[in-house]
Formats: structure tokens, C-alpha cells, sequence
């Protein structure tokens, strides 16, 4: 009882301040979602351009789930004779890790996906698979 007393309190101060939200536009979001991952994939966003350390590559791209998958398509820009290098490293539910790379000369694109994943970052080399990265981005 005094849970949904504070409750209450709670809702009604947020109401004399102006910040309500009427009760049904609260629940659309999340019924939406949920009826989306059944259907039709669910967008986590477009993500980049996140270049190497030294500006001489960069990666953009976008993620999204569907059927239990999370996938990504991203493309890759690489200004010299050398190669640009895409990582991903992800954490699945279960609390595991793992990590992977492409790697390109130009230009380049790419779909991949993965089942169970829970968080998805993603940062760009170039010059060798370790040399000049750039700063990590989480994209799911």
C-alpha cells in the first residue's frame, strides 16, 4: 500500500511540474518494440563515421536485430596503399566475449550478424590490425 501511495505522490508532483505524459503514450513505446522484434527488425540506429587515430580511415554503418540476430552493415573508407580495419567486439547474454575484424584497401561494405548478442562496440585501424585505432563506440 505505501508503494502505491508514494506512487501516486510521485505522479502528482510530476504532474503540478509540468512533466507528465499521458499514460497511453507511456506504454506505446514498449508494446511497439516488443510487437517490432516479432515482426520486423528493430533498428539500433546508424552509426560513424569513426575514423583511426591518425583521420586516415574511417567506418559508418548500421545496426539492427531481427529473428534473434543482430546485424551490421557497415562501410569503410581508407585514404592510402595501406589498409583500413574494421573491430568489432561484442558481449553475448551469457556473459561471454568475442571479437573480429575486416580489413579493406579503398573502400568496402559488409553484412554480418551474430545470435544472442547484448552489446555490440565497434572502433577502426589502420596501418595493421593494432596500429593508429581510434576510439571504441558502442553501437548496440
Amino acid at each position: 500500500m505505501r508503494k502505491v501511495l508514494a506512487a501516486a505522490a510521485f505522479a502528482g508532483s510530476i504532474a503540478l511540474t509540468g512533466l507528465a505524459v499521458a499514460p497511453a503514450a507511456q506504454a506505446a513505446p514498449a508494446t511497439a518494440s516488443v510487437t517490432a522484434s516479432v515482426t520486423h527488425a528493430t533498428s539500433a540506429g546508424n552509426w560513424g563515421k569513426y575514423y583511426s587515430s591518425n583521420k586516415k580511415a574511417y567506418t559508418y554503418g548500421k545496426t539492427y536485430k531481427f529473428g534473434g540476430k543482430v546485424y551490421t552493415k557497415w562501410y569503410g573508407k581508407e585514404f592510402t596503399a595501406k589498409r583500413g580495419y574494421v573491430w568489432f567486439r561484442y558481449e553475448y547474454r551469457n556473459g561471454s566475449t568475442g571479437k573480429h575484424f575486416y580489413s579493406w584497401n579503398g573502400s568496402a561494405k559488409h553484412t554480418w550478424s551474430k545470435k544472442n548478442i547484448k552489446k555490440l562496440y565497434t572502433y577502426t585501424c589502420w596501418g595493421g590490425k593494432f596500429k593508429y585505432c581510434g576510439s571504441v563506440h558502442r553501437i548496440y
